[in-house]
């Protein structure tokens, strides 16, 4: 089984950046946002199940998906939030973990945003948590700017996620990412050498911390 680090943190907290850090130094990464939007475009068999489940509403004319009008409606009505999980989080799984198979580096990183809010999903695929944490007020300015969207969307989306005070309790390592991007190097440098000792031990990929 490969030692692969959970790597999460609320919405706007720089996952991205992070993950890219460990990228620079030669680890695996695996997105698995990237993987939810690979399987639901036309042909992939997430397009598919959501077209059924939600109807052709939720599709522009050359059959993509309105990603932006799915995302407000999920997050405005938990019913709905719950179909969508339900129809994408199966199919998450298994392409994180075939992904996961195929890693050749000693360890790797599994970026999963609701990494703790989707119980029993993707948890067990990892051996170690890692948290992207920055102030709220951060977190939504950063929102504002990436995606376009008002500050009370970017709080909406929050609210809907773990607390952050509960996300950090849970962690087994943090990075501190409420500086510029270049202010994580030094810290990822320093878990990459602990992951990749880590996976190395003789007695096999240690349990991740309770």
């Amino acid at each position: 089984m490969k030692f692969a680090v959970g790597l999460t943190g609320g919405i706007g907290s720089g996952k991205s950046t992070a993950a890219d850090a460990f990228a620079q130094l030669g680890v695996d990464v695996t997105d698995t946002d990237l993987l939810a939007h690979e399987l639901s475009v036309p042909g992939a068999a997430g397009h598919a199940a959501l077209r059924i489940a939600f109807g052709a509403d939720y599709f522009r004319e050359d059959d993509s998906l309105d990603r932006g009008r799915l995302r407000r409606s999920v997050f405005a009505d938990p019913v709905l939030r719950q179909k969508l999980e339900a129809v994408m989080h199966p199919l998450i799984r298994d392409a994180a973990a075939q992904a996961v198979a195929r890693w050749t580096s000693p360890y790797g990183i599994l970026v999963v945003p609701l990494l703790f809010e989707r119980s029993g999903s993707l948890a067990s695929i990892v051996q170690r948590i890692l948290v992207v944490d920055c102030p709220e007020a951060v977190q939504v300015e950063r929102t504002m700017a990436r995606s376009g969207i008002a500050a009370a969307e970017a709080r909406a989306i929050m609210a809907t996620q773990i607390a952050r005070a509960d996300r950090l309790v849970r962690a087994d390592d943090v990075i501190d990412n409420s500086g510029p991007p270049a202010s994580l190097v030094p810290r990822v440098a320093e878990l990459d050498r602990l992951y990749r000792s880590l996976a190395g031990t003789p007695a096999g990929n240690p349990a991740r911390a309770a």
